[in-house]
């Protein structure tokens, strides 16, 4: 896929619009006035959040999502990366609750890791099922020591609970490759699904001969599995962590994680049938769903699985921090949780979408005129609060560039950006970018998000921020994560670099201060 680097357009902030930044429901806070200063202000991310859902201590790595059809909500399991971990014992399994992806009830400790010598001293990912009586949820056990666990580094073990609050791991039940000539030491993240033969079905991500492949094993009774051969092969030398099989309407699906440094995305491939789905990889044939290799996100989300209640299906991820808390910063291990909505298209492509019951905790907010950007031109806007929703729309034409900014303060000389930027005859993508007198410009590894331009040139835009964490949707067309250090209690502006734009039903909101 065809990269373009665009050069960084510093917009000078002595020049602002007449929208302020300032924000009168802001106190002072230290030696900065923030209901009179335009200054930076370095807010720190809050210890816990709750839209894109962080704990206290810790943050969210892999999230198992899994719809409870007794207490009718969402559960969803998550390695817990306490940063540091311990050495040898690392990322037990804790879980959240909720009911419409937009708040969350702490579940605490689900599973715990083993001894340093046990085979599970360290967990990862899985996945959940209910048989009408027992919850099992099935669990990548890894052990740091192979020469203590018989040569294997990674197997399949399951917990029960019958409860979803106490749960009791199974000694006895232990699923290893060895014997299906599968590797032992990339052996992970087990999806298990009721099949439309009556079976219970299981995909493990591993290899063979070198090769990644989904292998794929099937049971009556959830205990004894028979190896059903390989499901699915990987493109070239890649491989797919996270695997998520499901169906919507005449459609199967399987979501997956790119583990390749080069990609490093949440992708899907689709088929109007199983063996169709199969063979979009065999072979190494490419056949991809979209014109975006299957891309629904910025390399920001990571590890995205599914969950439906049956009329909605929501796909949670982590979304990154990053390296000193910079916005170029490496990408690190886990982050916060983050949810979209699966939308499915008429052709049976998926695009994410926003989560409505996010939108609907913002409530109204407060509507800004309508209101024209020359080239290389801004408008700032006033402090930011925590948790906030800004939505508008902007006009232009095919060849218009226009982005929103974060944490601008007067003294600001670099911010983080989201760019809206022509990509060939018909196509926009979204780059994630600094700008600023000091900025890095192009941020390399975070890429970005390419999709169809609206043929009216008309961007219907809403952006959700959850302490240094923001999601930006273009109706029916994108979504990206980012994290924008310094979004939260500071200005923002939206921007327009190269040609005249026009924005209208803009409108701000805030669910704290």
């Amino acid at each position: 896929m065809k990269t373009m680097i665009y050069s960084v357009i510093a917009v000078a902030l002595a020049s602002l619009a007449t929208t302020s930044c300032s924000d009168s429901d802001s106190p002072a806070v230290g030696n900065i006035d923030l209901d009179s200063s335009s200054t930076f202000y370095n807010a720190p991310d809050q210890a816990s959040a709750n839209i894109y859902y962080k704990p206290a201590v810790g943050y969210v790595g892999d999230p198992m999502p899994f719809y409870d059809p007794v207490a009718g909500d969402f559960k969803i399991l998550y390695l817990q990366d306490y940063r540091p971990n311990q050495p040898l014992t690392y990322h037990p399994i804790w879980g959240v609750s909720t009911a419409d992806g937009a708040s969350y009830r702490s579940l605490g400790e689900l599973i715990p890791c083993g001894a340093e010598t046990d085979l599970d001293a360290a967990l990862g990912t899985g996945s959940t099922v209910y048989d009408g009586s027992l919850y099992h949820t099935f669990y990548t056990a890894h052990s740091p020591n192979a020469a203590s666990t018989a040569g294997i580094n990674e197997a399949v073990m399951v917990a029960t609970s019958s409860d979803f609050v106490t749960w009791h791991k199974d000694p006895a039940f232990i699923l290893s490759g060895a014997t299906e000539g599968y590797s032992t030491q990339d052996y992970r993240d087990p999806f298990v699904f009721k099949g439309d033969d009556g079976k219970w079905h299981m995909l493990v991500a591993t290899k063979r001969e070198g090769k990644g492949v989904l292998a794929e094993y099937t049971s009556a009774d959830l205990r004894a599995w028979e190896s059903a051969g390989v499901f699915m092969t990987m493109m070239w030398d890649r491989f797919y962590e996270c695997p998520d099989l499901f169906k919507i309407g005449e459609w199967w699906y399987l979501i997956y994680s790119e583990q390749h440094d080069a990609v490093r995305r949440v992708q899907y491939f689709k088929g109007r049938s199983l063996d169709e789905l199969k063979a979009c990889t065999a072979g190494d044939a490419g056949l991809w769903p979209d014109s975006r290799e299957g891309m629904l996100d910025s390399r920001a989300l990571y590890a995205g699985k599914t969950a439906s209640d049956g009329t909605n299906r929501y796909l949670w991820g982590w979304s990154a921090t990053r390296a000193g808390g910079s916005n170029t910063g490496n990408m690190d291990w886990a982050g916060a949780l983050v949810a979209h909505r699966l939308v499915q298209q008429p052709d049976g492509t998926l695009l994410l979408g926003e989560v409505p019951a996010i939108a609907a905790r913002f409530g109204q907010g407060t509507a800004e005129a309508a209101f024209t950007l020359d080239a290389d031109s801004q408008r700032s806007f006033g402090r930011l609060g925590y948790e906030n929703r800004i939505s508008f729309t902007v006009k232009c034409g095919g060849d218009a560039r226009f982005g929103v900014s974060f944490g601008r303060g007067s003294d600001s000389t670099s911010y983080p950006t989201l760019v809206v930027n022509p990509e060939g005859e018909g196509h926009r993508k979204i780059n994630y970018e600094e700008e600023g007198a000091d900025s890095a410009g192009f941020i390399g590894g975070a890429d970005g998000y390419v999709f169809g331009a609206p043929a009216d040139g008309v961007y219907n835009i809403s952006i959700v921020t959850d302490n240094s964490v923001a999601t930006m949707y273009i109706d029916g067309c994108a979504a990206i994560t980012a994290r924008v250090y310094g979004a939260a209690r500071n200005c923002w502006s939206i921007n327009s670099y190269n040609s005249t734009i026009e924005v209208s039903n803009l409108t701000i909101a805030k669910a704290d201060n």
